[in-house]
């Protein structure tokens, strides 16, 4: 028996080859300056901006495990605080030191330049082509994913 013919390219296998490769690129160049993505995240979503780390983990795509290991981590660092919110007694937000903004702006440009190094990759022409499919994509039919067992959610 032989495979089934293919008649459409393999969407899910570039799509998710070239998201772990900039992943692993992107991990790779933070870790130079001894950040992780998630608290690269955490950093340039909190700063200037009251955010509880309910708020910060779902735009980070992370559960609450992961949330507080990394909120201790750049804790621990001098990169942030935990705080009681302004506006309700009950939430803590993640409140950014001076240290944790001067790494967020140092690690904002790290990860501008993985990006820009992969789209650098293409002609100019393709690369806009590229990016607004793929913003068309992801503000249109691949909005919303479906409910199924055994998937992870993609980071926001």
């Amino acid at each position: 028996m032989t495979a089934p013919s293919r008649v459409e390219p393999d969407l899910s296998f570039l799509l998710d080859h070239t998201s772990h490769v900039l992943r692993t690129q992107m991990a790779a160049a933070l870790g130079e300056i001894g950040l992780t993505p998630r608290m690269h995240c955490v950093l340039v979503h909190a700063l200037g901006v009251e955010r509880t780390q309910i708020q910060l983990a779902e735009i980070g795509g992370m559960d609450k495990t992961t949330m507080v290991v990394t909120v201790d981590a750049l804790e621990k660092a001098g990169y942030a605080e935990r705080r009681q919110s302004s506006t309700d007694r009950r939430a803590r937000i993640i409140a950014v030191t001076p240290a944790g903004a001067e790494i967020a702006a140092r690690s904002q440009k790290i990860a501008d330049g993985v990006h820009a190094a992969a789209l650098d990759s293409l002609p100019a022409d393709e690369r806009d082509v590229l990016v607004r499919a793929l913003t068309r994509l992801t503000q249109g039919h691949l909005a919303t994913p479906s409910e199924a067992p055994g998937v992870r959610r993609a980071r926001q």
